[in-house]
């Protein structure tokens, strides 16, 4: 197996060359993009890992970027590293969005460093065949099949067993968190805690606290000391949720512990170690934020060190009969049924458009599976439920409402479903929690948010 090198510096190659070749790999050297394209065309099967400079000289008609997209459309499977002298984020996010493995500047670089990008991407490289990846897939609770997500699939995989910080990008609702936990489980981490900074919910005074932890008396109410989430994550994943959202004057405050792995207790004056791995999520556009000063540069560099972009559910509608048949399964194994959608139901699904992708396709199959009454779920249910209109005419608290948000929709389905089960025991709390297989103390706290009158039910 072989690295190849295409670089017009020649100086950068033979030094690159050197220490490659300190690793006991093979290298091959071009300077001219046009030789690369050659060797690659004859050789492409002895490839393990291509290393490309971004920019060459005038009298070369190619780029770096024009080699990569020739990989891509060509031989996939070679792992591909864009190496640039002065690069910028546009040319990272192109690079990114063409398939690039990773993306690093050569000031950068150091024998460490490009061990590690050869250990990322050659030795860690995941080669199982599309049934691994669909099973490890669907056992982190990502249904798929389509060609795009099983390529995603092996991208978790591979980043996922580095160390290397991760940036998962994608619109709301295509499952950030359900891919966080998947990296997670395929790291070497998996068996310590994966840690949420939930960041919109972290008042900003109370931001560093949260994070890093505090002593007694570091601020007014803190009458003890206390740790933080970096402390709860020691030696797994902290997964910043929404990292998008932290204000740029908060924002630094994560350089140094990502950096060199170390914090500071609010009011300590002494250091800790730290031993985690940072995966972040986001559904902004991180490179238009840092254009408009919202996003600090700095931070989007320490955080994507790697990226996967999850798309959305349009440009993978063949999933869409499967995602909604494991939701069927799963209501079925719970409340002991056996609903299915109709093919008809389910091409009638796939056409439509989840602006809001697989948490609204998911939302409206368990509302279906919850409200219609038959086994056998056609359009004719589905079409209420899908545009927003469905009222449940039994329920007079529902009855010529304004048209209601999904999550509302779900509230009273919930609220209709425990006043039933209510309704059967005759207010018997303990036999209604067993009924629904939920706690006594769920069900309590679910009557008192959705005030319940438990004692209409009861025999006089």
């Amino acid at each position: 197996m072989e690295i190849l090198i295409v670089d017009d510096n020649q100086q950068f190659c033979s030094t690159m060359e050197d220490i490659i070749k300190s690793f006991s790999y093979k290298t091959r050297v071009f300077n001219r993009t046009e030789d690369g394209i050659n060797y690659i065309k004859n050789n492409g099967n002895e490839i393990g890992l291509a290393l490309f400079d971004v920019e060459f000289a005038n009298d070369d008609p190619m780029t770096g970027l024009d080699l990569l997209e020739f990989v891509r459309n060509n031989n996939p499977a070679i792992p591909v590293v864009m190496i640039t002298g002065k690069g910028t984020i546009s040319t990272a996010v192109r690079a990114t969005k063409l398939g690039a493995t990773n993306f690093i500047e050569k000031s950068s670089l150091n024998i460490e460093r490009i061990k590690e990008v050869l250990e990322t991407s050659i030795m860690l490289d995941y080669t199982g065949d599309d049934e691994d990846i669909r099973n490890f897939l669907i056992g982190n609770g990502i249904v798929a099949k389509s060609r795009v997500m099983l390529d995603m699939g092996r991208n978790i995989i591979r980043y996922g067993r580095t160390d290397l910080n991760l940036l998962i990008t994608g619109d709301t609702g295509t499952g950030k968190k359900l891919v966080s936990r998947a990296a997670h489980n395929a790291s070497r981490r998996s068996r310590h805690p994966l840690i949420t900074v939930d960041i919109p919910n972290i008042p900003r005074d109370l931001f560093q606290s949260e994070l890093f932890g505090h002593i007694k008396g570091a601020y007014s109410g803190a009458t003890e000391t206390k740790k933080g989430l970096f402390h709860e994550a020691a030696h797994g994943t902290l997964f910043l949720d929404e990292i998008g959202d932290l204000s740029l004057e908060l924002q630094s405050n994560l350089f140094i512990p990502i950096d060199e792995k170390i914090i500071r207790k609010v009011g300590s004056v002494e250091s800790e170690a730290i031993d985690i791995r940072f995966i972040s999520a986001t559904d902004r556009d991180l490179v238009k934020f840092m254009d408009d000063g919202k996003f600090r540069e700095q931070l989007y560099h320490r955080l994507r060190e790697c990226e996967i972009n999850i798309p959305p559910l349009r440009e993978r509608k063949e999933d869409i009969p499967d995602i909604v048949n494991y939701y069927a399964q799963i209501h079925n194994q719970e409340y002991g049924a056996s609903k299915y959608f109709t093919q008809s139901a389910l091409e009638y699904l796939t056409e439509q458009d989840w602006k809001g992708n697989v948490r609204e396709l998911a939302s409206v199959v368990k509302v279906a599976l919850q409200t219609i009454p038959d086994d056998d779920i056609k359009i004719g249910g589905l079409d209420k439920i899908v545009n927003s209109n469905y009222k449940v005419q039994s329920n007079p608290n529902m009855r010529n409402a304004p048209n209601k948000t999904l999550k509302e929709d779900l509230a009273e389905v919930d609220k209709m479903k425990i006043e039933e089960v209510l309704k059967q025991t005759f207010g018997n709390v303990s036999k209604s929690a067993v009924l629904l297989g939920v706690s006594r103390e769920t069900l309590h706290i679910k009557i008192r948010k959705y005030l319940i009158d438990v004692q209409k039910f009861r025999k006089k």
